[in-house]
């Protein structure tokens, strides 16, 4: 018995958590935290790479420019894909 109910609170929580999504944000704007703190395998030192490319070279066009980033391919993409957007301003 006190497995089952162990194994309904870390269903429980599962589910929850799956529930909870993390805000959408523009690479084009977003600072390093931000970043690092709605993205999945994108911790605080690749997000400021990704803040000092687009410093240095514009904004991003595409998602995908992300692989210009050392440590970002395309599975960490494919992962963060639905979180990420581009600035009206990148579209020109």
């Amino acid at each position: 018995m006190k497995n089952l109910v162990s194994i309904l609170i870390i269903s429980l929580f599962i589910g929850l958590s799956s529930l909870v999504k993390a805000e959408v944000i523009d690479i084009n704007t977003a600072d390093a935290q931000t970043i690092a703190s709605n993205t999945k395998g994108i911790g605080l030192v690749k997000a400021t790479a990704i803040v000092n490319y687009r410093e240095k070279n514009g904004a991003f066009h595409s998602i995908d420019d992300l692989t210009s980033i050392k440590g970002i391919g395309k599975k960490t993409i494919e992962k963060n894909r639905q979180n990420l957007k581009l600035s009206q301003e990148a579209s020109d």
